[in-house]
């Protein structure tokens, strides 16, 4: 037995990743954004979350997936990435599990044509679901954690 990881699931399209709970800062409902110039097209601007301005990426985006629109179920994840807190757009944050780090096997080079370097392996969950464990220090690249760091100056 490996041990416990308290992982929140959250949905993109029809696949379902995790992410550490300790590495969330909070789930918050949809909220205005304001764009920045001269970003990537997955940075989709700005938030204001009481007096702290938050860079938010669309996952959709970051990966590649066809964009779709917010809807009642869409939130933004507030993680925190080396020490930088970054919002995350997805379709759904559905809940709270706890995986045994053995269940995480590494990553196949692609899933649904995610590149490997963004996983950090993939869970076989109780129920047959499989959980893709995503790699947050990846998912933001080094030159977009400085251009990040650059909104918050």
């Amino acid at each position: 037995m490996g041990e416990e990881l308290k992982v929140i699931v959250f949905g993109l399209a029809s696949e379902y990743y995790g992410v550490e709970v300790d590495k969330v800062r909070t789930i918050e409902r949809m909220m205005p954004i304001t764009r920045v110039p001269k970003t990537p097209a997955f940075i989709k601007g700005v938030i204001n979350l009481r007096g702290v301005v938050i860079p938010v990426i669309d996952l959709r985006g970051r990966f590649d997936m066809e964009q779709a629109e917010a809807t009642e179920n869409s939130r933004v994840i507030i993680v925190a990435v080396n020490d930088i807190e970054v919002g995350f757009i997805v379709d759904s944050a559905n809940d709270v599990i706890d995986i045994d780090s053995d269940a995480i096997d590494s990553p196949p080079e692609v899933i649904g044509g995610i590149r490997a370097k963004y996983l950090r392996g993939v869970a076989k969950l109780n129920d047959g679901r499989l959980l893709v464990m995503l790699n947050l220090a990846e998912v933001l690249n080094k030159e977009e954690i400085v251009q990040i760091e650059q909104f918050e100056d």
